[in-house]
């Protein structure tokens, strides 16, 4: 449990507001977020100055503070305008507190201005106070922010009881390492390391349109481990970059679920190449890939992630850049290991029991190029010095692609490599020496004592040639391979490459070395049986990074059956060689295990037998060129007087003067050798920075055409539209002559016709005005003959008026006056009958109206029942269907013989009223002739009519309905009734 003392609160105390516009509707919220938990102001007035006077708190310890100021954590401040009618949140702005600002002492509060503020016009602030607090008093509730929402990533059953959250690196300072998850869980030691190994392309990183420092300038990769920042050693040459190969490590205490949960949230590590405080291009490590799930690597071997990343520049998407092709991006060369502590000694325990008793005294590989960085705190390497690796480091595997990149670019600048060095696996240990094409001697100054039973062995192996190549493509090989038991990890390589074709065989140069080494016979024997000899196929290329074609596997053992021949050493003793001549593949790396080409190859192994010295002394002092004894000979003394005479070549004086003449002339041989060799020195180094500058033009020529060729893409393809516009514009400007023209025509054409048709119209009217004069003249003459008609009739109806205004008097006078007396009776009640007659009609008009309601709602409610029925018998929709088409058209058929029938009886009673009319007249005629008979007989017919009539008229409304039919019985016995009515009105 936390120490009370080491519990803290981060105090965020929102105060007020100032510059705000004035909403009288809307609130201000401001909500804190840290670490996913979340906490927010109460709401006040949105006015110009508001008015918050809170303080949000979240509970935490000091070494989570201390990691996540390591880790930079932000706290973010968002407000928001809050409108408590439609609860809708609108973003005002936003503020982010630096955690590092925040100290223990009491600070005066601050004014921070609203960052992407909605309100452009107004320049908000809010004052606000970070501080850290002791938590002295007991939990409280109120503290505490509500859990943050789990964050992505999937927890394995046996994490059940681990939040998400609380996987954090936090460093141990004591411990010198990193706990990752509970302490009292995850107790299993790793050791997580980065190597930068090599970088090409660089230059592509930088446009042409920056500016760099006026001074040499700097550039160094950087990158964060665990919240530790490191950066590599700085280099001034982007294109050709010469750095050292960094590791940079860091121990870690956790376990194997915990660190793959851990990893899955920090999937990826950034490595930026920075010049000052300026990142020119970053690439992205995946470091999800380091622990599988399910995987058990991590218990056997180290896991890693390597390769070559693509650097891509900054905002490359806003900036709308255009793609690098491959062989033209920048890329640097990444290694990221993940490896149990202790793994490396146990397998090298485990391979120092299979050997035997091998030595004690085990010694890291001459020539490492990687430096060691081990990082155990936040403090950057650049600011401490890596500390040196323990002495009891084994050296890499071969499998190692990475390192055998670096070791490949270091000994790239040595075409004849010396591999001198204390052999690190054999027990009986002698002094090691190998000679690669020239013969330089190394020795060392150190004194190591070397068993009785020991031999001193020489071990030579000559790569002669290559043939039967496969490919389809020539390749630029060089031959690479390492065999520590010989004393020395660094790898041997020929030099230069070669180019080797099909159906061809190429005969490697600088193929041939030599190891001396002392082991013990049985040690050499199980070695060469246990261990074969493994030559990689590297494929070299100026323009990209070295590939890896094949490895090809030699059996030493194969030597120790080969025949034995004598010799006799140096110094008289009996010695023996064994030689052994082969062609073995080369199987490819990756893919099928298809073979490549045939390597041809000699080795040889010879014993000089028991080893004398007891202890050798290797010194690192190389024998270049011989030394000559440089003192010159002082004169020779005068001759003394009393000598005998001499021969003049016998003399002291001419011996003298010979001497100083050698002297002479071998000084000058010497003076001329040193003078060739400075001037040979000075032309390879002239020839070097020639090289070195060809190479920098070469790569800035590439960029330049690279970038002619974007643009010239660009301005093609803009040329290309210009000429689609162009061709686009021709064609619309013909079609607009086209177009033009046929509307010309269309011009002409519709005036023509308009011309033609206001001509036709104009005759059109002439004639018409003519027939209508025409017209009017026999009107005219037509009304002049009917107003001769009218007077003539006018004179005939005054005429008869006279007449009957004389009969009429006549008549008064006879006694035909009293019948018309009675006449007159008649027709009052005549007049009274019809008003009875017409109040009758209308009842009989009423009756029909509620009667045909009531058959419509009869109807309605028949056609309900219909419907009931067509809903229970959907099998007979379609014959209803067209049941119903067919009444339709007898309905329509009915309707419109119903008409006919109307009209038919319209003119039946037209002529039924002509025929009263005649028949009044008549009897008029009668009565004034005194012949009148009797009117029942008339009286009896009217009635029949009438009731005739209004039997029609039922059927004809019963049958409009639409409910009955002819079949109905009402409508039968209308029908009876019509022709007895018919009968008797034509009997009678």
């Amino acid at each position: 449990m936390v120490p009370k003392s080491d519990q803290l609160l981060i105090v965020v105390s929102i105060l007020e507001g100032r510059h705000f516009p004035k909403r009288p509707k809307h609130l201000l919220v401001v909500e804190a977020k840290f670490d996913g938990e979340q906490l927010a102001t109460d709401p006040v007035d949105h006015t110009d100055q508001p008015e918050f006077a809170t303080e949000l708190a979240w509970e935490i310890d000091r070494k989570v503070l201390h990691q996540h100021r390591l880790q930079r954590t932000p706290i973010k401040l968002q407000c928001f305008a809050l409108d408590p009618q439609t609860s809708a949140k609108e973003t005002v702005g936003y503020i982010v507190l630096d955690l590092r600002t925040a100290q223990e002492t009491k600070q005066a509060p601050k004014w921070y201005q609203l960052l992407s503020n909605k309100y452009t016009k107004f320049k908000a602030e809010v004052q606000i106070s970070l501080t850290l607090e002791t938590d002295t008093k007991a939990q409280v509730d109120s503290y505490k922010a509500k859990a943050a929402p789990p964050r992505d990533g999937k927890v394995l059953a046996s994490l059940a009881g681990v939040d998400p959250k609380d996987i954090v690196a936090v460093l141990n300072e004591e411990g010198g390492y990193h706990q990752i998850g509970p302490a009292e869980h995850c107790t299993d030691p790793f050791i997580l390391s980065v190597t930068i190994a090599f970088a090409t392309q660089l230059e592509q990183l930088i446009p042409c349109t920056m500016k760099l420092p006026e001074r040499q300038p700097e550039f160094f990769f950087y990158y964060s481990l665990l919240g530790n920042d490191v950066t590599n050693e700085p280099f001034s040459d982007l294109i050709n970059p010469n750095f050292e190969p960094e590791r940079a490590s860091v121990r870690i205490r956790s376990s194997v679920e915990v660190l793959r949960v851990y990893l899955a949230l920090h999937s990826k590590l950034q490595i930026h190449l920075c010049c000052g405080d300026q990142s020119l291009g970053s690439t992205e490590i995946p470091l999800n890939g380091l622990l599988k799930k399910g995987s058990t690597e991590i218990n056997q071997h180290p896991v890693t992630v390597e390769g070559a990343f693509t650097l891509d520049p900054p905002n490359r998407a806003k900036q709308k850049l255009a793609p690098v092709p491959l062989d033209l991006a920048p890329t640097v060369g990444v290694s990221v290991a993940l490896q149990r502590e202790g793994i490396d000694s146990q397998s090298l325990i485990e391979l120092k029991t299979q050997n035997g008793h091998e030595a004690e005294h085990s010694q890291k590989r001459v020539l490492t190029p990687i430096k060691e960085k081990t990082l155990t705190g936040p403090k950057s390497p650049r600011e401490s010095p890596a500390p040196p690796p323990p002495p009891n480091q084994t050296p890499p595997t071969k499998d190692d692609a990475t390192e055998s990149e670096v070791e490949s670019l270091q000994y790239d600048k040595d075409p004849k490599p010396t591999v001198k060095g204390i052999g690190s696996v054999p027990a009986s240990l002698a002094q090691p020496e190998a000679t690669c094409g020239a013969s330089e001697v190394v020795t060392s100054g150190q004194k190591i004592a070397v068993p009785a039973a020991s031999h001193h062995f020489c071990f030579s192996v000559d790569l002669r040639s290559v043939h039967d190549l496969e490919l389809s493509f020539p390749v630029n090989c060089i031959l690479r391979y390492s065999y520590p038991f010989f004393g020395s990890a660094a790898p041997i390589m020929t030099n230069p490459p070669v180019e080797v074709r099909k159906n061809m065989e190429v005969f490697l140069p600088q193929s041939y070395c030599a190891f001396d080494f002392a082991t013990m016979p049985h040690q050499l024997q199980d070695t060469f049986l246990r261990i074969p000899l493994l030559v990689e196929l590297w494929h070299k290329d100026k323009m990209s990074k070295d590939l890896l074609l094949g490895v090809a596997r030699i059996q030493l053992s194969n030597i120790l059956s080969s025949e034995k021949t004598r010799f006799l050493g140096a110094n008289g003793e009996q010695c023996w060689r064994q030689t052994y001549s082969e062609s073995v593949p080369v199987i490819a790396a990756q893919g099928s295990n298809n073979r490549i080409l045939d390597l041809s190859y000699t080795m040889t192994l010879e014993d000089y037998g028991l080893v004398k010295m007891r202890e050798i002394f290797v010194s690192e002092s190389s024998q270049g060129v011989p030394a000559v004894d440089q003192k010159p000979s002082s004169p020779p003394p005068a001759p003394c007087p009393s000598e005998i005479q001499m021969e003049p070549r016998e003399t002291l004086e001419y011996k003298a003067a010979l001497e100083l003449e050698m002297w002479k002339e071998m000084q000058e041989d010497i003076f001329e050798s040193q003078l060739k060799q400075k001037e040979l020195a000075h032309m390879q180094a002239l020839a070097e920075e020639w090289k070195k500058r060809d190479r920098e033009r070469e790569s800035l020529v590439k960029k330049k055409v690279a970038e002619y060729s974007i643009l010239e893409g660009k301005l093609q393809k803009a040329l290309t539209e210009l000429e689609t516009r162009e061709q686009q514009l021709a064609s619309a400007e013909t079609e607009l002559q086209r177009e033009r023209k046929e509307l010309q025509l269309e011009r002409e054409r519709n005036l023509q016709e308009l011309q033609d048709s206001v001509r036709r119209a104009r005759d059109d009217c002439v004639y018409q005005v003519e027939l209508e004069r025409l017209k009017l003249k026999q009107l005219e003459e037509d009304k002049q003959r009917l107003q001769q008609q009218l007077n003539d009739a006018g004179n005939k109806y005054k005429a008869l008026e006279k007449e009957f205004q004389q009969f009429k008097d006549q008549q008064n006078n006879k006694p035909e006056i009293r019948l018309q007396s009675e006449i007159n009776l008649l027709t009052l009640e005549k007049v009274e009958l019809e008003r009875k007659l017409e109040s009758a009609t209308k009842s009989k008009l009423h009756y029909k109206q509620q009667w045909g309601r009531a058959l419509k709602e009869l109807a309605r409610l028949k056609q309900r029942e219909q419907e009931s029925q067509m809903a229970r018998l959907k099998k007979q929709q379609e014959e209803l269907e067209q049941m119903r088409l067919r009444y339709l058209a007898a309905e329509e058929k009915e309707t419109v013989r119903t008409e006919q029938q109307e009209l038919l009886d319209i003119r039946n009673e037209l002529n039924r009223l002509r025929q009263q009319e005649q028949k009044q007249y008549q009897d008029c005629k009668e009565i004034a002739s005194g012949k009148l008979g009797s009117p029942r007989g008339s009286g009896l017919e009217e009635g029949l009519d009438d009731y005739l009539t209004r039997l029609i008229e039922e059927r004809d409304t019963l049958m409009r309905t639409g409910v009955y039919n002819h079949e109905d019985r009402i409508i039968s016995e209308l029908d009876r009734q019509i022709r007895e009515v018919l009968t008797k009105n034509s009997a009678s």
